[in-house]
C-alpha cells in the first residue's frame, strides 16, 4: 500500500483504516413509514443497529466512534416522538452500559446538558464514569449537540479570558479555538457517514469535519450493518486526497 502522505498540520494521515468514524444515523422514521409502522418502531430499530455498528466498530479497528443520536434541533418534534427517543436513551443506557464497560468501550457525552432532565444527566454523567478508564473503542455519543452552538460557546470561553485579562487576543487562532470545544482530546474524524441518502452534515461536527472524507449511503439507519460500515470504510480507502495541492491516496 503506498501513501503519499500530506503533512499533519494540513489533513489526517490516510495510511491505514480510519481511526475515527463518525456517523449521522438518519433514517429512522423513512424505515418505519415505509412499513407501515410507528415512528417509535423506526427508533427502536435504530438502536439494534446502533449496538451492531459498535460491535462491528471493534472488531474493524476503530479506535473512535462518534454518533448523533440528538441533534439539538430535534427539540421541534412532536412531543410524543421526543418521549420515545429519551425512552430509549434511558432504556440503553441502563441495559447496554454494563455490557459496553464489560467490551472495554468508554463512553464519552458532547452537547448541552442544561436543561435536560435530572435522570437524563444521571445516566449520561454514570456513563461516562463507569467507563473512562476502557481502552478498546471510544464512543463519543453526540446528544443535544449542534456544531454552531459548540463553536459559539467555545469562542464565549475565550471573549471571557480576553475580559478577564487572562489572554491576549492576538493569541487567538484555529488551534486555540479548537481545544475550547468539547472534546478537544478526540481526533477529528477521519471519516463521516450519513444513511438514508441525505448529503449534508446538518450541524454536525462541522469544525472537525474540515478534512474528513464523506460518504451518503441510501439505505436507512435501521439497516445499517457490519457490511455497510465495510463497504463505506472500502469507499473511504479508494479516496484521492490532495492537501495543498499534495495528493494522498490509500489503495487495498
Amino acid at each position: 500500500m503506498s501513501n503519499a502522505a500530506a503533512p499533519a498540520t494540513e489533513g489526517p494521515d490516510r495510511s491505514e483504516a480510519p481511526a475515527h468514524v463518525a456517523i449521522i444515523m438518519d433514517g429512522n422514521g423513512r424505515w418505519a413509514a415505509a412499513r407501515g409502522l410507528p415512528r417509535a418502531e423506526g427508533h427502536r430499530r435504530g438502536v439494534e443497529a446502533l449496538r451492531r455498528v459498535v460491535r462491528a466498530s471493534h472488531e474493524l479497528g476503530i479506535r473512535y466512534l462518534t454518533i448523533f443520536s440528538f441533534s439539538s434541533e430535534n427539540w421541534s418534534r412532536p412531543a410524543s416522538e421526543i418521549g420515545d427517543l429519551f425512552g430509549l436513551l434511558r432504556r440503553f443506557i441502563r441495559n447496554d452500559l454494563a455490557s459496553l464497560h464489560r467490551d472495554g468501550v468508554k463512553v464519552r457525552i458532547i452537547g448541552e446538558r442544561d436543561g435536560l432532565e435530572s435522570d437524563i444527566c444521571a445516566l449520561l454523567n454514570e456513563a461516562e464514569e463507569l467507563t473512562r478508564d476502557n481502552t478498546r473503542l471510544t464512543l463519543v455519543v453526540a446528544f443535544n449537540y449542534g456544531s454552531r452552538q459548540e463553536i459559539a460557546k467555545a469562542a464565549q470561553k475565550l471573549a471571557r479570558e480576553v475580559a478577564d485579562g487572562k489572554r491576549d487576543p492576538a493569541t487567538i487562532d484555529a488551534e486555540t479555538l479548537g481545544t475550547h470545544l468539547d472534546a478537544p482530546d478526540i481526533p477529528d474524524p477521519d471519516l463521516i457517514i450519513r444513511t438514508s441518502g441525505e448529503q449534508r452534515l446538518s450541524n454536525f461536527l462541522m469544525w472537525q469535519a474540515a478534512y474528513s472524507e464523506l460518504v451518503f449511503v441510501p439505505i436507512h439507519w435501521p439497516d445499517f450493518d457490519k457490511a455497510a460500515l465495510e463497504g463505506a470504510i472500502a469507499e473511504f480507502a479508494r479516496r484521492e486526497r490532495r492537501f495543498g495541492g499534495l495528493v494522498a491516496k490509500t489503495a487495498s
